[in-house]
């Protein structure tokens, strides 16, 4: 049987717990109302705001930077962002108004496209249009907690922004514990598809399969919240899910536990979230000069911060790291 994925450190779990206690989310992502949700919590002298004016952290131009990007997208003025507004907070999700899109990654789009030189263009999709987009060059960049494959690589390039990091979330008091294939064995586990969590969950289950155990139940939800109600009635009995949104979503409804935290790009590889583009359309190379500008200049530490994810910080962009394998046997 192989190792067990990598554990991250605590900070990402903690931090975010920490910053995110007592905040609630306005649309259905943690279950609150928009019209008793706070626009703003402060929290161990962090405000996490909630509402739809952000007042985003900034950075300025950089003239040799935004020299690099493509003479079409220049002329246009925008980036056409792609991102899931299905996915839980802190990544991207929406404001107490349930219509503006806010959030970690956006917060980064905004920096980036600030540093080329370039206004955001929103465009908000399901995971897999998010893919179809690029694919067809609808959109420019993905920012969606995105994680680097070797899968992906084949048909993206990929510059990198944050550490990668999934976890289990489980009713509070279950006694389950996740370290490996085995302990999924004849468990229902729910994920999202066409990530890399499902990859994983799924080589677990053949692994489970292959050593005579029994097969994992996988059970499928389109939106990453739709998780909630089959994990708090017993119908299922995990979500695996990325560690930044259970552990907001642990701290926030405390009525859960994380029971496993492991590196999203298996058991060798230190997962990467990164900006995707489609593969030598001549993005990638600006954006990563963009993300080290940031990483440089002290910007994306306070947007982390921001966020509760000052955890899973990078201090170098790298443009197409090693990902998750194609196999993690």
């Amino acid at each position: 049987m192989p190792a067990p994925l990598a554990r991250p450190t605590a900070a990402a779990s903690l931090g975010l717990a920490a910053a995110l206690l007592t905040a609630a989310c306005g649309s259905s992502a943690d279950g609150a109302s928009a019209d008793v949700a706070p626009k703003a919590r402060k929290v161990a002298g962090t405000t996490i705001n909630l509402g739809p004016e952000q007042h985003r952290v900034s950075t300025p131009e950089v003239a040799s930077i935004a020299a690099l990007v493509p003479e079409p997208i220049r002329r246009r003025g925008t980036l056409e962002v792609v991102d899931s507004a299905g996915s839980a907070p802190p990544l991207n999700f929406y404001a107490t108004d349930d219509r503006t899109v806010i959030g970690v990654e956006t917060d980064i789009a905004h920096l980036v496209a600030d540093v080329l030189g370039l206004k955001v263009h929103e465009n908000t999709g399901t995971w897999e249009q998010i893919f179809v987009g690029l694919d067809s060059g609808r959109y420019d960049i993905g920012f969606s907690n995105i994680t680097v494959t070797e899968e992906r690589k084949e048909k993206y390039d990929f510059a990198t922004y944050r550490l990668d990091n999934i976890a289990f979330e489980t009713r509070k008091g279950s006694g389950l514990k996740f370290s490996g294939p085995k302990d999924v064995a004849g468990r229902t586990i729910g994920v999202s598809s066409g990530t890399n969590q499902e990859k994983l969950l799924v080589e677990w289950s053949e692994q489970d399969v292959h050593n005579g155990l029994k097969p994992v139940d996988i059970t499928y939800y389109p939106k990453a919240t739709d998780y909630y109600l089959p994990l708090n009635s017993g119908r299922i009995d995990a979500w695996l899910g990325p560690n930044p949104s259970i552990a907001y979503h642990v701290a926030a409804a405390g009525e859960t536990e994380i029971a496993g935290t492991f590196s999203g790009g298996g058991a060798s590889v230190q997962g990467k979230i990164a900006a995707t583009v489609r593969k030598d359309n001549g993005l990638v190379e600006p954006v990563h000069a963009a993300l080290q500008a940031v990483i440089d200049n002290g910007s994306y530490a306070q947007v982390l911060k921001r966020w509760g994810l000052s955890g899973e910080a990078v201090t170098t962009s790298e443009i197409n790291p090693p990902g998750l394998p194609k196999t993690n046997q």
